[in-house]
């Protein structure tokens, strides 16, 4: 009998023992922090609490299956560079060339892998709460979009083109040298 190959890989990022104290001492449970992926471009994370480690991981499973988000590839790496915070975690995630292979800690390391990236540089600054981080990590890949077109519009190098939106990076810049002469 051959066992079922799961669509999803489960990596375990972080298993606590945490304790709350009630009138008769202190009861203690287990909290899991749990990456799922498929190494195509699906990936999610979730939190699972219990009295046994193998029951907060599998409540942490059951809530990842519920947050997975499709993350986009291009050529084994993402497709722009993206900063983001979540708590005072902050993630910088950077596209790089094939060959560069997976730069990144542990946490940020293994949401990244498990969504199929191959290549990327990425940095964690701030908190080293691995809660957080991950976190990070899953928004950051979430808020990617996708450069249709590589090459500049109307051949301005400050303009790219991004799902349907044109945004002008020029623009950016004179506005925020009129917010900041008043």
């Amino acid at each position: 009998m051959e066992k079922e190959k799961k669509e999803f890989e489960e990596k375990v990022v972080e298993v606590a023992r945490v304790s709350r104290t009630v009138k008769g001492g202190r009861r203690m449970r287990f909290r899991a922090l749990v990456a799922i992926g498929n190494h195509k471009g699906k990936v999610g994370i979730g939190l699972g609490k219990s009295n046994e480690v193998a029951g907060a991981v599998q409540k942490a499973v059951t809530e990842a299956h519920k947050f997975l988000i499709d993350v986009p590839i291009v050529n084994d790496t993402i497709p722009h560079e993206i900063k983001l915070k979540y708590g005072s975690a902050i993630v910088f995630l950077k596209p790089a060339a094939p060959g560069t292979s997976v730069i990144a800690g542990n946490s940020v390391r293994s949401v990244v892998e498990l969504a199929g990236i191959k290549n990327i540089l990425t940095k964690s600054f701030g908190s080293s709460n691995k809660i957080n981080n991950v976190r990070a990590t899953y928004y950051a890949l979430k808020s990617l979009r996708m450069i249709e077109n590589k090459k500049n519009v109307n051949n301005d190098p400050k303009q790219v083109e991004i799902k349907d939106k044109k945004i002008d990076i020029k623009e950016k810049d004179e506005i925020k040298s009129n917010s900041t002469k008043k």
